[in-house]
């Protein structure tokens, strides 16, 4: 069993993450069919970001949506508590031209390490669902956003229909493991995956958390049939 809960299970997810931070890439393509990528850019659609502002980009990874935020003019910075992964993120930096600068930070979603009201967009894709407590993360969030900014969430999601959920998390339990061992040679590493899923609120559980944290006009955008979603919030 990969899923801890507590502080316990960030240690653990530190750990898978390490291992496989040279070949995340490369496995997010090969299990989403270079799908993720599409669903990246649709997140940054429904962010509409603006040249100038600041966003942060939590548990940014190898740094794909801080990268694509400071493209498009935004002062980014990406955090993540995983310093393999940064590492990455940086490499990925070096020698790309962007309209507005992107730093990578070492930190934790759940105590982030910025004042009050600093940001006007926040990302994460692929993260709340290995927070050790969900709602603190979206409190933090709340508080580091400012008034009338955005919060966008990628995240696997919980189709409603049963069938399609049946076929989605045999996937998860028998291809992923395989794609992980065959890639990273760690099928431990995504494995995880269905196991941090099975204890994860689906979508709109995931929309009243966010509501009772205070945020506002919370909206959820299924991805095919519910196996990825984007909740789309406001301060």
């Amino acid at each position: 069993m990969f899923y801890m809960r507590g502080e316990q299970r960030a240690a653990k997810v530190g750990e898978l993450f390490a291992t496989i931070a040279r070949r995340y890439d490369l496995i997010n393509d090969v299990q989403s069919f270079g799908l993720h990528r599409v669903w990246k850019r649709r997140l940054l659609r429904l962010a509409e970001p603006r040249a100038g502002e600041r966003a942060l980009d939590l548990c940014c990874g190898t740094g794909d949506l801080a990268l694509a935020l400071a493209a498009r003019g935004v002062h980014a910075v990406g955090l993540d508590f995983s310093e393999p992964m940064l590492e990455v993120a940086k490499e990925k930096a070096e020698g790309r031209k962007q309209k507005a600068e992107v730093k990578f930070v070492h930190g934790d979603a759940q105590r982030i390490p910025f004042p009050e009201n600093a940001f006007d967009l926040l990302t994460i894709g692929y993260g709340l669902r290995n927070l050790a407590d969900l709602d603190a993360g979206l409190r933090d969030m709340f508080r580091v956003t400012k008034p009338g900014g955005r919060l966008l969430v990628l995240e696997f999601g919980k189709p409603d229909n049963t069938a399609w959920r049946g076929i989605y998390f045999g996937y998860l339990k028998f291809l992923l493991p395989f794609f992980g061992k065959v890639f990273c040679g760690n099928a431990a590493a995504y494995a995880y995956i269905l196991e941090s899923l099975k204890h994860y609120p689906a979508q709109q559980e995931v929309a009243e958390r966010m509501r009772a944290q205070g945020w506002r006009n919370v909206r959820v955008f299924n991805l095919m049939g519910g196996i990825m979603s984007i909740h789309r919030a406001e301060k």
